[in-house]
């Protein structure tokens, strides 16, 4: 329960208000943090009367001479559930430093039970990750598995929409605080899980019982707008369809397929709401390279060219308004589009060969991303 690191800790915090020597000690006596790092390591009698007592002891110059490792001051003994850990010991003149007693103490375990429940809160949070991980690895869900579910809280017999959000922002990017912001979103029922995964990504494992159709895609959009809020960053997500549990991996990788439309335009995109990127989604990235170097691989060396076909597309196909937005003449538009044709053997005005020039596009543009 104290370390030393955490008790190096609580004597950095406690010396902003004290001037005196401080100490740290353990129930055995032994001093694991001073400000004066030459006693780290030392036997301290006089704490480890205190912790066995269970109550403050002030040591004077007699009784200096008496107890071994002692200087004067006070002890006193800090409990967390009403069990003595340690002993934090305050040297100079006991009448000097007595007023701050009781003070120092209350900061002390203040700081230690602060620490013991930011600990219980990492836990539960890598808890919940290794369990989901788990979760959507696993085929057969065996005893040990219903026993974690179990110990987490997690109903296994509710139907399941997963979530992910992503965000540019370094992992502890979203510390402590903002978590336990997350986790008091009004709508979160009790079976509505919040975790982090990996390092710059969050799930949202939502029971899809209570809500359905507009009222959970509404539900999803509050959640999203409110985590924009809380990180005041941008966000992408990518949202799956409600599944039995036992196949919860279908609507995680429908998330993450949808989160790959959402990256390019930073919104939140639902898989239900997808077409082309299904099929896409299933192509080989080998059949996506061979498509593209067959369809439009000369091309690309053309940024010219290239980026005045996005621009068509961007501008549904037209000549006007694409040439427009791209400030050049539209004979100079006509003579880039023929351009193209020479070299990829593709025109814009035919509408299959239009159609393959915007899938290898496409498919282009996903690889560079």
């Amino acid at each position: 329960m104290l370390t030393p690191e955490l008790a190096e800790k609580i004597i950095s915090e406690v010396r902003k208000y004290l001037d005196e020597d401080i100490i740290m000690v353990n129930t055995d006596g032994i001093i694991i943090a001073s400000t004066d790092r030459g006693r780290i390591g030392q036997f301290h009698e006089g704490a480890q009367i205190a912790s066995r007592q269970r109550e403050k002891l002030v040591i004077t110059a007699e009784s200096q001479v008496k107890l071994q490792g002692v200087k004067p001051g006070i002890n006193l003994p800090v409990f967390f559930q009403q069990e003595v850990i340690g002993v934090i010991g305050l040297t100079g003149n006991p009448v000097d430093v007595s007023p701050f007693g009781e003070i120092i103490r209350k900061m002390t375990e203040l700081l230690i039970s602060e620490s013991h429940f930011a600990e219980q809160y990492d836990w539960q949070l890598r808890a919940l990750e290794g369990f989901l991980f788990d979760w959507l690895q696993k085929k057969d869900w065996d005893a040990a598995f219903f026993e974690r579910a179990r110990i987490l809280n997690i109903s296994l017999d509710v139907p399941r929409q997963m979530v992910i959000v992503e965000y540019n922002q370094p992992h502890e990017y979203v510390g402590r605080e903002i978590w336990s912001h997350l986790f008091a979103w009004p709508r979160k029922q009790d079976q509505d899980f919040i975790l982090r995964w990996g390092n710059n990504r969050i799930v949202l494992l939502l029971d899809a019982s209570d809500c359905i159709g507009a009222d959970m895609r509404g539900k999803i959009q509050q959640f999203f707008q409110f985590l924009e809020a809380s990180l005041g960053t941008a966000l992408s997500a990518g949202v799956g369809k409600a599944v039995a549990p036992d196949h919860l991996i279908d609507s995680y990788r429908q998330a993450e397929r949808a989160l790959k439309v959402a990256a390019s335009e930073g919104e939140l995109v639902f898989d239900e709401d997808l077409t082309l990127e299904m099929i896409l989604d299933d192509l080989s990235p080998q059949t996506k390279a061979e498509f593209v170097s067959k369809t439009i691989g000369p091309l690309l060396a053309e940024e010219e060219l290239t980026q005045t076909v996005k621009e068509l597309f961007h501008q549904n196909n037209s000549l006007k308004n694409t040439a427009e937005a791209l400030h050049i003449h539209i004979n100079t538009l006509h003579y880039r589009l023929k351009k193209v044709k020479d070299i990829t053997g593709l025109s814009t005005t035919n509408l299959q060969q239009l159609l393959i020039l915007y899938l290898a596009l496409t498919i282009a543009e996903e690889n560079t991303k």
